[in-house]
């Protein structure tokens, strides 16, 4: 039977169970088969899923089944009206060396700003430029995305927390804590409810190539 976890990953650990500098295995005793679904750079922090189910794995992975992935970016300054309709229809920014214009996404400013526990450092305080939060709804996760998206734009995030993936979140949670839930729970969650037995079909058949 396969495990799941979904963690509040810190700000400054790695996606990754070793390694230096502190990683996924200092927060906590996971089975030693799980390993984390996509990534989370070391500087940012939130909703992290933590597995050993490798047809929910590639299902999530794979660019063809875009799922919502709703991110929390503090940003440097007030993003005007019309930065953030770009950032809705799609901006251009650099993957892999090259140019790439994003898949639309859903784009807001968060009034009041989150509840979200302090960052551990906290970001640099500037009284004389004002910040704002705001949130981000992607069905794409291509390296640093939500960074380089407002960046384009003109408002540079300074501090990033992914807070949902579909219906799993981490509302309520603290920075480290490490919540198993049951298989059921995430496939329904993830909006994924009958998919297990087909998914694992085509995976077999991939393995059995004709």
């Amino acid at each position: 039977m396969a495990s799941y976890f979904i963690l509040y990953k810190p700000f400054g650990v790695l996606t990754q169970f070793t390694g230096e500098g502190p990683t996924l295995a200092s927060l906590g005793a996971f089975p030693r088969e799980v390993y984390p679904v996509g990534r989370l750079d070391k500087d940012s922090e939130g909703l992290l899923l933590i597995t050993d189910d490798k047809v929910l794995n590639h299902h999530l992975l794979n660019p063809r089944f875009g799922h919502q992935r709703t991110y929390y970016a503090q940003v440097e300054g007030i993003p005007t009206p019309e930065a953030l309709k770009q950032l809705r229809a799609g901006v251009t920014i650099n993957v892999d060396g090259k140019d790439y214009k994003t898949k639309p996404a859903l784009a807001k400013i968060l009034e009041p700003a989150p509840v979200l526990p302090e960052r551990n450092p906290p970001i640099r305080y500037r009284a004389a430029i004002p910040d704002t939060w705001i949130e981000l709804t992607l069905i794409e996760g291509k390296n640093r995305q939500v960074r380089k998206m407002t960046a384009a734009v003109g408002f540079p995030t300074l501090r990033l927390v992914r807070f949902s993936m579909e219906k799993i979140n981490i509302s309520g949670m603290q920075s480290g804590d490490i919540l198993e839930l049951d298989e059921k729970t995430v496939y329904h969650q993830l909006g994924l409810t009958g998919f297990a037995k087909t998914g694992a079909s085509q995976a077999k058949g991939r393995n059995n190539p004709r």
